[in-house]
C-alpha cells in the first residue's frame, strides 16, 4: 500500500475517530501493527485554530511516519488554508473528512453533509489538492442516504482532482452506524478508479478483514471501533493475512502492560485533570465483557486522580490474573459509535 511517496508497512489503517485517535492512541496502534493512523479531525475554522483542543490534536511529537492529519469543514478556501497550516506543522498527508455523520459536524455543513452538494465537493477537492505539495486523501461514505448513493461520482471526482487515495465507509450518512456495512459499493468504486481504495466499516476480526479485502478488491482496510480497547487487533489481522492462522490471545499480563503504558501516555499528554477523565473511556473499552468489569468501572469512574486510577487498574488486572493467564469474557464486548469512523 503506497500513498504518494509513502510506502506503508502493511494494508491496515487506523480510522480517524473524534475523541479517540489522539497521539497516544495512534502511536500505540502503530506499535501493535497498524501501517498508518489518521488523526482526529481538525477544524478548518480559523477562529478555533489556537484553542487547546486544536493545538493538542495537531501535536505529532515523536509519532511514527507518515503523519496523517484529517481536516473538516464546509468551505473550500478555509479547508485549503487548514491544509497549508497543518503541513507547516508537520503533516505529511492531508485527509479530507466527508464521512463523519455526527449532527454537530453535519449541522455546520461539514463531514458527510457535504455529500448533498457535489459541486461543493468538487471545489473542495480541487482547492485542497492545489494548496499543498503533500498527498491528499479523502474519507467519505456511500452517500447522504441509500437512495442517494453518490460514491461512484465522488470517487471519480476525487481521482480527477488528484486525490492520492480514497477511504470509503460502507454506509450512508443516514445509516449512521446502524445495521451492517455494505461492501458492494466499495467493490464498484475500486473497479471504477485507479487510485488506492481503503475499505471501512464493521471490520472487527481477522476473518472479516480477509473477506472484505477479497470481496471488494480494496488496497487496504480501515479499522475504527474494533480497535477501541483492543489495539492489538492489527497484529492479529496481519498474522492471519500472512499465515491463515490465529495468533494466541494476549495474556492478561501483556494486556495490563499495554494498558498501563497507554494510561501513562494519556496522563502525560493531557495532564492530571483531563488525563484522568479521558482515560476513563479507554479503561472501559479495555475491560468491557470481562469478569467483574461492571463493578470495577463504577468504582473507577468515581476516582479523581491519575494515581488512584492507575492503582485501581493494576489491582483489577491482578485479580483477573489470579483466575487465569488469558482473558475470559463473560459477556460479548460491544463496539461504541464514534464520530469519524
Amino acid at each position: 500500500m503506497q500513498i504518494g511517496p509513502y510506502q506503508l508497512k502493511n494494508r491496515l489503517i487506523v480510522a480517524p475517530m473524534a475523541g479517540v485517535t489522539d497521539r497516544p492512541f495512534r502511536m500505540l496502534c502503530k506499535k501493535l501493527g497498524a501501517g498508518m493512523a489518521v488523526s482526529e479531525m481538525i477544524t478548518a475554522n480559523k477562529a478555533l485554530w489556537t484553542t487547546t483542543k486544536t493545538l493538542r490534536r495537531a501535536n505529532h511529537d515523536g509519532e511514527v511516519e507518515p503523519i496523517v492529519v484529517q481536516i473538516a469543514g464546509g468551505d473550500a478556501r478555509q479547508l485549503a488554508d487548514a491544509a497549508r497550516l497543518n503541513v507547516e506543522h508537520g503533516a505529511q498527508i492531508i485527509d479530507i473528512n466527508m464521512g463523519c455523520p455526527a449532527k454537530k459536524v453535519c449541522n455546520v455543513a461539514a463531514g458527510s453533509a457535504l455529500l448533498r452538494d457535489l459541486s461543493l465537493v468538487g471545489r473542495i477537492l480541487e482547492e485542497v489538492v492545489r494548496a499543498v505539495d503533500v498527498p491528499v486523501t479523502l474519507k467519505t461514505r456511500t452517500g447522504w442516504s441509500r437512495e442517494r448513493n453518490t460514491a461512484l461520482q465522488v470517487a471519480k471526482m476525487a481521482e480527477d482532482a488528484g486525490i492520492a487515495a480514497l477511504a470509503l465507509h460502507g454506509r450512508s450518512r443516514e445509516d449512521l452506524y446502524k445495521g451492517e456495512a455494505e461492501y458492494d459499493t466499495i467493490r464498484a468504486v475500486k473497479q471504477a478508479v485507479s487510485i488506492p481504495v481503503m475499505a471501512n466499516g464493521d471490520i472487527d476480526s481477522p476473518e472479516k478483514a480477509r473477506f472484505v479485502l477479497d470481496y471488494t478488491g480494496a488496497d487496504a482496510i480501515m479499522i475504527g471501533r474494533a480497535a477501541q480497547g483492543r489495539p492489538w487487533i492489527f497484529r492479529e489481522i496481519q498474522h492471519f493475512l500472512d499465515t491463515g492462522e490465529h495468533l494466541p490471545a494476549p495474556e492478561i499480563a501483556e494486556i495490563s502492560d499495554i494498558m498501563q503504558g497507554h494510561l501513562d501516555e494519556l496522563y502525560q499528554f493531557y495532564g492530571e485533570y483531563s488525563g484522568c477523565r479521558i482515560a476513563r473511556k479507554h479503561i472501559a473499552w479495555y475491560t468491557r465483557g470481562l469478569r467483574g468489569s461492571n463493578e470495577f468501572r463504577q468504582t473507577m469512574y468515581a476516582l479523581e486522580s491519575t494515581a488512584e486510577q492507575r492503582q485501581a487498574v493494576a489491582g483489577y488486572f491482578a485479580q483477573l490474573g489470579a483466575y487465569s493467564r488469558h482473558l475470559e469474557y463473560v459477556a460479548a464486548p460491544s463496539t461504541q459509535e464514534q464520530a469519524g469512523d
